[in-house]
């Protein structure tokens, strides 16, 4: 576990390694979290959770770089946007 401050609000970051030297990246706080492609947007819509997901990513500042590709309903409300960045969308979070 790591802590990711943006704009001064601390953010827990998780990095799980499963099979095949793969990667399971989120970054979360209390509000909601961004995750990578390995997550499920169909997942967080049953929970009612705030979810936004960013591909093609290995660690974190490639997840606060990377374009958010997908959206849950709870994460649109919060002002998340696909096409922003990873870091604007937890700016959201704040």
């Amino acid at each position: 576990m790591d802590i990711i401050n943006i704009n001064g609000q601390e953010f827990r970051a998780d990095t799980i390694p499963v099979c095949g030297g793969v990667k399971i990246l989120v970054i979360q706080n209390s509000k909601g979290m961004l995750g990578c492609g390995y997550l499920s947007v169909q997942t967080a819509e049953k929970l009612g959770h705030a979810l936004a997901i960013v591909t093609g990513v290995a660690d974190y500042e490639d997840m606060l770089n990377a374009e958010v590709k997908a959206v849950s309903t709870a994460a649109m409300q919060l002002g998340i946007k696909n096409g922003m960045s990873g870091r604007e969308a937890l700016e959201k979070l704040c």
